[in-house]
C-alpha cells in the first residue's frame, strides 16, 4: 500500500517548532519566538506551538504579549496545566490579580500535586487580602515539598508568629531580576520614590574618597553619588540589575554579590556606605553592620533607609514580604558595632497601595578604632 506523500508545509512547521523548543531549552527565547511564529505561519492554531510561544514571551518579560497565545491555546486545549500556570504568572506580573487567581485555580484543580500552582495561588490570595486562604495554599505547597524555604517565609509573613532572619536568596534575586526592566520608571514615577535624594541631602555637602552603593539596583543613586565620590562602586544580588547599573557608566565597579558576605571579604575600604530602600529585603542587619564596620574608615559615613517598625516590634516581617526595623533596633546595632548615630529622620519611603509608607532614615559615623 502506497504511503501518502508527506505534507511539505507540515514538515517545515514541525521543523520550526522543534528548533524553537531546542532554542528555548538553551535559553535563547528571542530565537525560539521567531521559530514558533514561523511554525504558526505554516500551521496556525497549533495549541502546543501557541503555548511555547507564550512561554517564550513570558521568559522575555513581555507579559502582555504572552497572554494572547496562552489564552488561544487554552481555548483549544483547556486541560493544559502548563499553559494555565504560565497564564496565571503572566497575569500576575501584569497585576491582573483576580484573572491570575482564576487561572491558577484551574491549574491546581487539574493538577492537585503541582506545588508551583499552590505557591502562586497563596501569593495571589495574600495580595488580594485573603490571608487565611493564602496560608492554606502555602501549607499545601509546603506539604508537596515545593521550595520549602520559600513557603516557610511566606507563612511567617502571613502568620506573624516568627521572623526569619533573611528572605531566601533565590527569591530576592528572582524578584529583582524580573523587576529590572521597569524598576526606574515604576519606583520613581509611579511610587514617588525619593530615598536616594533624601539620604544624599543628609550628608550635607560632604565629599568622599570612596563610596559603596549597597543594593545599587539599576543605579538610581549613581547620579547623586558620582559628583561627591572620587571612586564609586556598587553591589547587587540581581544579575539583571547589575547589568543595568554597569550600563549607566557611572560606577567604577559593580559587583554581583550578597551584601554581608561581600562586606566580610572585600579588601576595599570606603568612607561612605549608602543603602536606599535595601534592608527591607535583608532582614536581620547584624552581619551587615559588622561588615560595614569592617570596610569603613574611621569617621566614615553609613546612611540608609528602612521601613519604620513600631518600637516594640524592633524587627518584623510584614505581609508585604518586606522587613521593617525600629529606631531602637538600629541604635542597638550601631552601638554594638562601633557607630555613632548622628541623625535620624522620618519621611515617606514611597506610595504603597495608595498610601505613603512610613520610612526611617539614618546617618551613622564609624567611631575611631582604638589602637
Amino acid at each position: 500500500m502506497t504511503q501518502p506523500a508527506p505534507d511539505p508545509a507540515f514538515e517545515q512547521a514541525k521543523a520550526f517548532f522543534l528548533r524553537g523548543v531546542q532554542l528555548s531549552e538553551g535559553g535563547d527565547f528571542a530565537g525560539a519566538e521567531r521559530q514558533f511564529l514561523a511554525s504558526l505561519a505554516l500551521l496556525p492554531g497549533r495549541a502546543s506551538t501557541l503555548v511555547n510561544l507564550g512561554i517564550a514571551r513570558f521568559r522575555l518579560g513581555r507579559m502582555a504579549e504572552a497572554v494572547e497565545p496562552l489564552e488561544e491555546a487554552l481555548g483549544l486545549e483547556p486541560q493544559d496545566v502548563n499553559a494555565w500556570l504560565h497564564l496565571a504568572l503572566a497575569r500576575s506580573e501584569l497585576r491582573r490579580l483576580e484573572p491570575a487567581l482564576q487561572a491558577v485555580e484551574r491549574a491546581t484543580t487539574l493538577a492537585p500535586a503541582a506545588g508551583l500552582g499552590w505557591s502562586l495561588r497563596g501569593d495571589l490570595l495574600r495580595e488580594l487580602g485573603r490571608p487565611a486562604d493564602a496560608i492554606a495554599a502555602h501549607e499545601r505547597a509546603l506539604a508537596l515539598g515545593f521550595e520549602p524555604e520559600l513557603q516557610r517565609y511566606y507563612l511567617a509573613a502571613l502568620r506573624g508568629d516568627s521572623v526569619p532572619p533573611a528572605p531566601p536568596t533565590a527569591y530576592v534575586r528572582q524578584l529583582f531580576d524580573s523587576y529590572a526592566g521597569e524598576f526606574d520608571q515604576h519606583l520613581v514615577q509611579a511610587l514617588g520614590y525619593r530615598a536616594p535624594q533624601l539620604l544624599v541631602d543628609g550628608l550635607q555637602g560632604r565629599r568622599f574618597q570612596a563610596a559603596l552603593d549597597l543594593g545599587c539596583g539599576t543605579g538610581l543613586c549613581a547620579p547623586l553619588l558620582r559628583p561627591i565620590a572620587q571612586r564609586l562602586d556598587g553591589i547587587d544580588l540581581s544579575p539583571n540589575m547589575v547589568r543595568q547599573a554597569r550600563a549607566r557608566g557611572l560606577y567604577d565597579e559593580v559587583v554581583e554579590a550578597d551584601l554581608a558576605p561581600h562586606l566580610a571579604a572585600t579588601p576595599r575600604r570606603y568612607d561612605l556606605l549608602l543603602a536606599a530602600d535595601v534592608f527591607i529585603y535583608v532582614g536581620d542587619l547584624e552581619a551587615v553592620f559588622a561588615g560595614a564596620a569592617r570596610v569603613l574608615e574611621d569617621g566614615g559615613a553609613f546612611c540608609f533607609s528602612v521601613e519604620a517598625a513600631d518600637e516594640q516590634e524592633r524587627l518584623v516581617l510584614r505581609r508585604s514580604l518586606r522587613y521593617a526595623h525600629s529606631e531602637g533596633y538600629i541604635r542597638t546595632l550601631a552601638d554594638r558595632h562601633g557607630f555613632d548615630l548622628r541623625a535620624t529622620a522620618r519621611h515617606p519611603l514611597r506610595i504603597d497601595q495608595g498610601q505613603p509608607l512610613a520610612g526611617l532614615f539614618a546617618w551613622l559615623a564609624r567611631r575611631g578604632r582604638v589602637a
